[in-house]
């Protein structure tokens, strides 16, 4: 490829640019200063954050840089507002962690900033090798951060099993990737879906093969079932902030990732191969959205650490999510994406301040009789916990039904999908009652200690409080945008379908 024909535009990449050096720098602000810098570093990351959303929102309508690597698009949009919010509440989190935990601030503001620089390569993703470069980025940073509590055994524990499971089902995106180079001599998404579309597969088997491989290393990351065996354990032991973090922002990007390789690369039907891969990965997608949501709801009824049973909350969540795939559209999954993080995060900021410095108090009935002892926090992990649930008028009720009601519309052959997701709803709410229970209608747990919160903790709960109730009670406005948005993806010209 000449060099002209690479379209060169370092505004397209802005954002991962401007988090990249905000990490350069919190590194050297750490290593000049003798006694660290927490509020200086947080102070940065903020600035560097709300600079990389400024960066967002005034990027191109749509386009194709640096040879295809990169794309800009609404899909890409949307996708790197969720995971800067989601950056900027983990910033605003991190200060009172650290100095509660006496840890070094330096490298956990670099390690939030390269991570965001690996989600954001993710949602940009034109071509395979740039999501493998994002999902390594992302995945490094958080294996390390999930350790980052080292005198503590069960953070190494979580940190090792995160790399070592994480790095199989690497192998399991990788060789996939290869496969599909194979069987479509290309990498990019654009030319992969436009060589599927005409028919020019030279090994069908190879194609069938990759895309069922990739699936694998997309449900690894997602925690889908039944590849989310590590989940609870990691989030478990990893700092409770981290937790928070890596299963929201993460997932968020591989979720766009994941959108943007089968919802667009694999979804063509104008040749054999294509329609056949677009039905198989499809019935493998409804199949695993059931078992994540339905293997999530169940075990956690059972769970007595309230981090264990937001763990299998999750692997449920990403099984709601998973329903909107069936209709090809980006739309309802990043807004459920977007409330899911909001509220989650909220969920687990208030479980940091309540379990202390070292995670003593996970368990469920620590909290016990706390209700109206702190009732700040404990009105807030109800709200949250609620949301969670998908209870009215909340964010988490609103995105369930937007999911529900587009593939309900979208996809009549899969209504059976949208009953499963509407009765593993129902389920959740019990396991997501019994710590409110607790919380009101049980005597004081003996020594508790109402804790102390800082000034950016409460900043980020006033924001997730904020967004959750927004996103429930007034969610037109961006539903519209995601509306626009998604029309402005299907008109754009698709070579496959020529």
């Amino acid at each position: 490829m000449q060099i002209e024909n690479l379209n060169l535009n370092y505004g397209a990449v802005a954002p991962e640019i401007i988090a990249a050096v905000t990490g350069v720098i919190s590194m050297l602000v750490d290593a000049l200063s003798p006694k660290g810098a927490r509020k200086t570093n947080a102070v940065i990351s903020l600035v560097g954050l709300v600079l990389a959303l400024l960066a967002v929102v005034r990027l191109e309508p749509s386009g194709s840089y640096f040879g295809g690597m990169v794309t800009t698009d609404p899909v890409r949009v949307f996708f790197s507002v969720i995971i800067l919010l989601v950056a900027i509440i983990a910033v605003l989190l991190a200060g009172q962690f650290l100095r509660d935990e006496g840890l070094p601030p330096g490298e956990f503001f670099t390690l939030i900033m390269f991570a965001t620089t690996g989600m954001l390569l993710l949602a940009s993703a034109g071509d395979l090798v740039t999501v493998f470069l994002g999902l390594e980025i992302a995945s490094i940073t958080t294996y390390v951060m999930a350790g980052y509590r080292r005198y503590d055994v069960r953070a190494n524990e979580s940190s090792l099993k995160y790399f070592l499971l994480g790095s199989f089902s690497t192998a399991f995106m990788l060789y996939g990737m290869a496969l599909t180079y194979g069987a479509t001599g290309n990498t990019n998404i654009a030319a992969i879906r436009a060589i599927i579309g005409e028919g020019r597969v030279e090994h069908p088997a190879l194609l069938l093969i990759g895309a069922a491989m990739m699936l694998v290393g997309f449900g690894f990351k997602i925690a889908s079932a039944p590849f989310h065996l590590w989940t609870p354990d990691v989030y478990e032991g990893a700092p409770t902030i981290v937790t928070g973090f890596m299963g929201t922002g993460p997932k968020a990007a591989v979720f766009a990732a994941f959108l943007r390789v089968f919802a667009d690369g694999f979804n063509v039907t104008a040749s054999p191969i294509g329609a056949q891969l677009q039905s198989t990965w499809i019935s493998a997608v409804a199949v695993i959205a059931v078992l994540t949501m339905t293997i999530g709801n169940v075990i956690a009824i059972s769970q007595k650490n309230i981090k264990r049973m937001l763990a299998y909350s999750s692997i449920a969540h990403a099984g709601y999510a998973l329903v909107g795939f069936v209709t090809g559209d980006f739309a309802p999954v990043a807004f459920y994406m977007l409330a899911y993080s909001i509220m989650s995060l909220g969920a687990f900021a208030v479980i940091q301040l309540l379990a202390r410095a070292g995670d003593q108090k996970t368990e469920i009935a620590d909290y016990a009789g706390i209700g109206f002892e702190t009732p700040a926090l404990s009105f807030s992990l109800a709200i949250f916990l609620l949301s969670l649930g998908g209870i009215p008028p909340t964010a988490g009720f609103m995105s369930k039904f937007f999911v529900f009601k587009t593939t309900w519309d979208a996809a009549p052959h899969y209504r059976w999908l949208v009953i499963a997701a509407v009765v593993n709803s129902i389920i959740s709410i019990y396991y997501y009652l019994y710590p409110i229970v607790v919380m009101f209608f049980r005597p004081l747990a003996p020594g508790f200690i109402k804790p102390r919160i800082a000034t950016m903790t409460t900043v980020a709960l006033i924001l997730t409080l904020v967004g959750t109730f927004y996103l429930g009670l007034l969610p037109n406005r961006l539903m519209n945008a995601l509306g626009q948005g998604q029309k402005a993806v299907a008109i754009q010209p698709r070579l496959g379908d020529r």
